[in-house]
């Protein structure tokens, strides 16, 4: 009953706003990076702190990463360090609220999807500095994000976005903005990833152990502003590229393939997608090195190969 109370409940979309600001020059970019460091609290880890790959110069590729929900920027540091060694400027920045000395974070929260559009713009007018050509590649919360550039930022090149989290597996289609709305409005509750073992858990990279209800709500509202505007105009990205996971138990794939419907319909060469198969048998999280039973060696080099061209 009070999830079909929350039927007609408005969700403000209207502050989700792209407001562009790209660096000028490889300086103003260094500027920037190093005034958010500044910024970074004590209460921040090692594994939370932003991580800038620098080839000295602005160089003719620059590749931005986005985390996941309750990781730090060190999930895509392996990733990053062989795109790197290509000759990439590479930078990862911090969710706000993330990567915590205290893994089991109530300050989590506070996350807004107001924060995480500012993290997406902010990000890719940093890479404006550091390279031509910029590519954004997101995971999961990072992969909403992603999709905010692609459907917003007309100056990146490429955008690689991998098993967004627009909703979770479970929800159905015809119900998934009550789930959201109830998720945003009713009491946060702290959500274990695994219940019965709770802060003995152990998780890679400064990982939180669980998850705020609130928080996933705003990641929800993110992508609900995304497939709205998808439904109003074709997206700005010079190309996208979404790759999902046939043994992902996180995400809702009906949702994924909604979006690439609708972005289809308003630009179809614009579009790619791909599918690691349920036979590889891999996690939601296929990036992180620290993952139990991880596969980098399958999965990096067929993402390398996507911005590349180049099988590796």
């Amino acid at each position: 009953m009070a999830l079909g109370a929350l039927t007609f409940w408005p969700v403000d979309l209207s502050s989700l706003v792209s407001s562009s600001s790209p660096a000028l020059t490889y300086q103003e970019s260094l500027e920037r990076i190093e005034h958010l460091r500044r910024q970074t609290s004590e209460n921040v880890t090692s594994f939370g702190q932003p991580i800038f790959m620098d080839q000295g110069a602005c160089v003719e590729n620059v590749i931005i990463f986005l985390h996941g929900f309750t990781s730090t920027p060190r999930q895509f540091k392996s990733l990053g360090e062989q795109f790197y060694q290509k000759g990439y400027n590479v930078y990862i920045p911090r969710i706000p609220y993330h990567g915590h000395r205290v893994l089991v974070d109530s300050d989590l929260d506070r996350l807004t999807a107001e924060d995480l559009v500012q993290i997406s713009e902010e990000a890719v007018d940093i890479a404006r500095g550091l390279g031509e050509h910029v590519t954004i590649i997101g995971l999961s919360m990072g992969g909403v994000m992603a999709s905010w550039v692609a459907q917003h930022r007309s100056d990146v090149d490429q955008v690689i976005i991998l098993s967004p989290n627009y909703r979770t597996r479970r929800t159905p289609g015809f119900f998934y903005k009550q789930v959201m709305i109830f998720l945003l409005k009713y009491p946060n509750r702290y959500v274990w990833w695994s219940p019965g073992l709770k802060s003995g858990l152990i998780r890679p990279n400064g990982t939180y152990q669980g998850f705020s209800s609130r928080a996933l709500g705003e990641i929800q509202r993110m992508g609900l502003s995304v497939m709205t505007a998808a439904q109003q105009f074709s997206p700005k990205a010079q190309s996208i590229l979404m790759i999902s996971n046939a043994n992902d138990t996180a995400v809702n794939k009906g949702a994924i393939d909604h979006l690439v419907q609708k972005w289809r319909a308003q630009a179809p060469s614009k579009i790619a997608v791909y599918e690691f198969s349920a036979e590889q048998n891999l996690g939601h999280d296929l990036i992180d090195p620290q993952q139990t039973h991880q596969k980098t060696a399958v999965v990096y080099p067929t993402i390398i190969s996507f911005v590349t061209g180049k099988m590796e």
